[in-house]
């Protein structure tokens, strides 16, 4: 990968056939979806695709089928973390031999660490590729928020660190990452309800696990931000922020699964023990889509 990532990144929902196992040939469809709607890269085995639920041999299929059929349409990220250094290290060497452009690496995400143990992590993980690295904070999941400070420092000591996601509610935090350390690291947000107000900001772009339902919406406001036409990128992000909202509200996963698959493309259910979205509130949601004509039903 040549050029710097930045814009609308999907992340990929991962379908299950009916009994649980992967269900590839949809994956592949997903992947398709996303590219079709205009999106600037694909992400594999990220939170929105149930990486946690995976095994190890799952995660390094769906690396390998994601790359095979973006077939170099659009960079590939491939999220690598894990609970050891180790695993983290062969997921992410892995990820490199495959083809995958960019390993996104979260941090170990149950024994609570303390800063430094998650930047020696994070360090040796990085240092084990060659290709570009995308640091992701989501201190929900790991319960370590990486200051603006600490992502900087490490992207200045370690070449190959390229790029952060910055998932948090706390834009300040990521307007900082933006405006104090843009020199060394380019900033995705990862908050879908956050997506205009990142790129007026200047994020390098932002991940969406959103954009498996709406891609080509999501990129109308990239697009729009870019030409410096805020008009006409508020307007198209006031027509999808109804249907963003109302899936942020949900828990996340199962909705964009549930939403997915009623409007557009079934994918399965969560992987147990998520539970499914009920059908109520998917019909709501469904419904908001139509509303607003953002996905045709076939």
């Amino acid at each position: 990968m040549s050029q710097q990532l930045q814009g609308i990144l999907t992340a990929l929902a991962t379908p299950f056939t009916a009994d649980g196992e992967l269900d590839e040939a949809t994956l592949r469809k997903v992947v398709d979806r996303s590219i079709h709607g205009g999106v600037h890269g694909v992400v594999a085995c990220g939170s929105t695709g149930e990486f946690t639920a995976l095994s190890s041999d799952e995660r390094r299929r769906i690396v390998e089928i994601v790359v095979d059929q973006a077939g170099g349409r659009v960079p590939v990220i491939a999220q690598t973390g894990a609970t050891s250094t180790a695993e983290a290290i062969r997921l992410s060497r892995h990820a490199e031999t495959v083809g995958a452009d960019i390993v996104m690496t979260i941090a170990p995400y149950y024994e609570p660490l303390s800063i430094q143990e998650t930047t020696t992590y994070l360090r040796e993980v990085a240092g084990s590729v060659s290709v570009p690295v995308m640091l992701y904070n989501i201190p929900m999941a790991t319960g370590v928020d990486l200051s603006p400070d600490t992502i900087g420092t490490l992207a200045r000591e370690v070449p190959n660190i390229k790029y952060v996601k910055n998932t948090t509610i706390d834009m300040a935090q990521s307007a900082q990452l933006i405006h104090h350390y843009g020199d060394v690291v380019s900033t995705f947000v990862g908050w879908d309800s956050l997506l205009l107000a990142s790129l007026v900001e200047g994020a390098a772009g932002v991940m969406a696990g959103t954009g498996n339902i709406v891609p080509a919406e999501l990129v109308a406001v990239w697009d729009a931000v870019q030409t410096g036409d805020i008009a006409n990128a508020r307007d198209a992000w006031n027509r999808i922020y109804p249907v963003i909202d109302a899936i942020m509200q949900q828990p996340f996963v199962s909705a964009v699964k549930a939403v997915l698959g009623a409007v557009a493309l079934p994918v399965g259910p969560p992987r147990a023990p998520i539970a499914p979205l009920d059908p109520a509130t998917t019909a709501r949601i469904a419904d908001l889509v139509a509303e607003n004509r953002l996905v045709s039903a076939s």
